[in-house]
């Protein structure tokens, strides 16, 4: 009996063993050693350092990975599918951008996964499988350089090498918590990368920091040295971000707070970027006049993204429909109902869209300038589970599209920003600058990226709850909006902003001093004097309460109680000239 228990022990045993043996198998297969992003290993290595005192190659000792989109001497550029890679031969020669980073001292390392075809705005690929996201394992990396991004965030090389046509390197940054960078269209070469959509299409890049961001956009750039600007506006585009389900307060109001830190308040300015644009390209209302009952009847934002849809499959299958007609390959059912979806447009229509086009760029380069900074969030929201069916649908294609399309089809240049996390999924913010404002833009996500971190990490610590933080941070995007209006002179407009920001939030003293100070300039000093009143309750230090108040009553004639305001702003400010001023020439009166 005993040799019988014992030989049952060892029976339990070797089975327990098994079955660790084969979960290990199983997560292995699950997380690989480089999360799934490379394709294919090998190194293409920098020429020696330049002997001193010659200045030490810009890129040494950084690595970095390429998508499989760009051309290597030797190897077959493989685009996502088997097929393509079985039908076409080897490159006879490296992309000249891959080239010139390897001669600026970096060394290439490898090819990294990309969606099939350079379709999948999830970064998921059922041939190679998809990339795991280093910072979110269940949830999608985003596309098409979905392997090129994960590379970054595992920290396995320093940069790496995308293709963005419709957002294929600013989403997978931003789902990976990294830098994405998409340049101003036409900035930097498409020799040796196989096309996907030519009048959207541009090479991108990641990196883990804004200082290896900035180096390699001098090197593929080709910038020669230039003293830095920093921006004289910095536009919140407030219909974007109310379009994205990531809460404002970790995002916009991170970007509102660090811009009044390093640049002053006067700097920011909101917009409503569908009704400006909409205001500004002739042709996209004449489009919307003319389709009034089609499927672009809707928000000039999704239209947006309809159109840059549209251009972009109408254009790869131009560049593709031969291979994809003649070889019969197997292609993902979703990407050839695309392709053919284009079929029935007319050359009217085909023309109308890159009329758009034209005229967005105009528009946008008007309203940026030489040195203004536009502020959108870089998706609508977090990225989805893997596997789900939600991201072949129509619907969460055109969610994405609608912000990636204003850079796209505008042909400026975004920069995707970390964030921190929200709901444990990263988060980012993106800038972006006029048609070749890439220096620029480079050099203030450089320099605005430490308050940037600092502003999250304080919205992320916040020990509020997450009714109360949304509530607050939309009062302050409420207030933002009122001082706008106030610069503009629009005063009933800013008392409404002041008045919906108290709604939201009623126990900060600024926003009734600010509506006090709007009502002054209608003459409403009643509740001028009301609102200033509640300010200093709210806030006994409130200097310009104390002025405002005593303003109003100065100007109802409650002369005494004025002078005793201005007398408590000295007391609190002794060097305000304003209070003063206004209390000697009341003092006169009492003389």
């Amino acid at each position: 009996m005993a040799g019988a228990g014992s030989a049952n022990l060892w029976v339990l045993l070797g089975l327990g063993l098994a079955g660790i043996l084969i979960a290990t198998r199983k997560l292995t297969k699950v997380v690989k050693e480089d999360f799934g992003a490379f394709l294919l290993k090998f190194q293409l290595l920098p020429p020696p350092q330049p002997a001193p005192p010659k200045a030490p190659h810009p890129l040494t000792a950084l690595t970095f990975a390429i998508s499989d989109i760009f051309d290597v001497d030797g190897n077959v550029t493989g685009f996502g599918n088997p097929d393509w890679a079985r039908t076409h031969a080897a490159a006879s020669r490296t992309s000249p951008l891959v080239s010139t980073l390897v001669e600026g001292g970096a060394t290439c390392v490898g090819k990294t996964v990309i969606g099939e075809l350079s379709n999948s705005i999830s970064g998921e690929n059922k041939h190679y499988g998809t990339p795991t996201n280093p910072l979110a394992p269940a949830h999608v990396p985003g596309g098409s350089s979905s392997g090129a991004a994960v590379a970054v965030s595992a920290k396995l090389v320093d940069f790496s090498l995308g293709v963005d046509t419709t957002g294929d390197v600013r989403i997978p940054a931003s789902h990976c918590g990294v830098f994405g960078f998409r340049p101003s269209h036409g900035a930097v070469s498409h020799m040796g990368i196989i096309p996907v959509s030519k009048s959207l299409d541009t090479v991108g890049w990641f990196a883990s920091d804004p200082n290896v961001l900035r180096r390699v956009g001098h090197v593929l750039l080709r910038l020669p040295f230039s003293t830095q600007r920093n921006p004289r506006h910095v536009i919140i585009a407030d219909d974007c971000f109310q379009c994205s389900r990531i809460p404002e307060g970790k995002v916009a109001q991170v970007v509102i707070k660090s811009t009044e830190k390093l640049y002053g308040r006067q700097l920011l300015k909101h917009e409503n970027l569908g009704a400006y644009l909409t205001s500004k390209i002739p042709s996209l209302k004449a489009f919307h006049s003319k389709n009034e009952n089609s499927q672009f009847k809707t928000s000039t934002l999704r239209s947006l993204g309809k159109i840059m849809q549209f251009i972009q499959m109408n254009e790869f299958k131009q560049n593709h429909e031969q291979w994809l007609t003649m070889e019969k390959p197997t292609v993902d059912p979703i990407i050839l109902k695309r392709v053919h979806q284009t079929t029935n447009a007319s050359d009217e229509d085909i023309e109308n869209f890159h009329l758009v086009k034209s005229e967005m760029r105009s528009a946008m380069n008007n309203l940026l300038q030489d040195d203004g900074i536009l502020v959108i969030p870089t998706v609508s929201e977090l990225p989805p589970k893997g596997g789900s069916k939600e991201t072949s649908t129509e619907d969460y294609q055109l969610r994405m599209y609608l912000l990636s399309s204003i850079a796209s089809l505008s042909g400026c240049c975004q920069a995707s920003i970390p964030l921190g996390f929200h709901d444990k999924c990263p988060i980012s913010v993106s800038l972006v600058a006029r048609h070749f404002g890439d220096r620029f833009l480079l050099d203030t996500v450089q320099s605005m990226y430490a308050t940037l971190q600092e502003q999250a990490d304080i919205a992320a610590n916040s020990k509020s709850s997450n009714a109360p933080v949304g509530q607050e941070n939309n009062a302050e995007l409420s207030k933002e909006k009122g001082n706008q209006a106030f610069k503009e002179k629009q005063w009933q407009k800013a008392i409404a902003f002041y008045t919906d920001a108290i709604r939201l939030y009623g126990n900060n003293a600024t926003y009734y001093s600010n509506r006090a100070a709007a009502y002054l300039e209608i003459g409403s000093f009643h509740q001028a004097e009301s609102d200033s009143t509640k300010a200093i309750e709210l806030d006994r230090k409130n200097v310009k309460a104390y002025l405002r108040r005593a303003t109003a009553r100065e100007m109802l004639g409650y002369y005494k109680e004025a002078l005793e305001d201005f007398r408590y702003a000295l007391v609190l400010e002794p060097t305000n000239k304003r209070a003063s001023q206004s209390a000697d020439k009341l003092k006169k009166l009492f003389q």
